[in-house]
């Protein structure tokens, strides 16, 4: 993969420009919106941190509903191009890496690209289940497993996700659960 040929300086500045605005410029809405909403059924919420929907329930204005869903359709769209855009970088990576013409080069490739496509897809499919789980089958306690799961799971096991590639790593793992499966017997 030629990184520098085909991703110079100026396309880093524009990636991470558009990253940080669209993040920022989503926060930023969110924040506004959320400290706009008059509370009428108190200020404690069934969870670890304040996310939006949780907030909207002790809302007193039922208009707040149809603001903050524009806001969310926004950040839909968003996340929705954002999740074009990491689709479309990964074929045209395993497009490149399938015509490295050594298998070798090929295994290099993909074990370098497949742990980040890991971590990405592990928080995409929590995050999707959190927010889009109907709502008949919400409750308290599975919002907060939930929102732990998508909030503090995919950074936990990101280091463990990258460092497999350190065979010393992946010694210590086997030996651990080789450890576990003789004194569970």
């Amino acid at each position: 993969l030629h990184y520098g040929t085909l991703l110079g300086s100026r396309a880093c500045v524009h990636m991470a420009a558009a990253a940080w605005g669209s993040g920022f410029l989503n926060a930023v809405l969110h924040t506004a919106n959320t400290f706009s909403i008059p509370l009428c059924q108190g200020n404690a919420l069934d969870q670890f941190f304040c996310e939006i929907p949780q907030i909207l329930k002790l809302s007193c204005s039922g208009s707040d509903y149809l603001r903050e869903a524009g806001l969310l359709i926004l950040s839909s769209f968003l996340s929705f191009g954002c999740f074009v855009f990491i689709v479309l970088s990964y074929v045209e990576i395993f497009r490149a890496v399938l015509r490295i013409p050594s298998e070798q080069g090929r295994h290099k490739a993909f074990s370098t690209c497949l742990p980040h496509l890991a971590v990405v897809s592990l928080f995409v499919t929590t995050a999707l289940f959190a927010h889009l789980k109907p709502p008949s089958i919400s409750s308290p306690s599975l919002d907060l497993v939930v929102a732990v799961l998508y909030s503090v799971v995919p950074p936990s096991v990101n280091p463990l996700i990258y460092s497999m590639r350190n065979q010393e790593l992946k010694k210590a793992l086997r030996t651990l659960i080789q450890w576990t499966l003789h004194h569970q017997q």
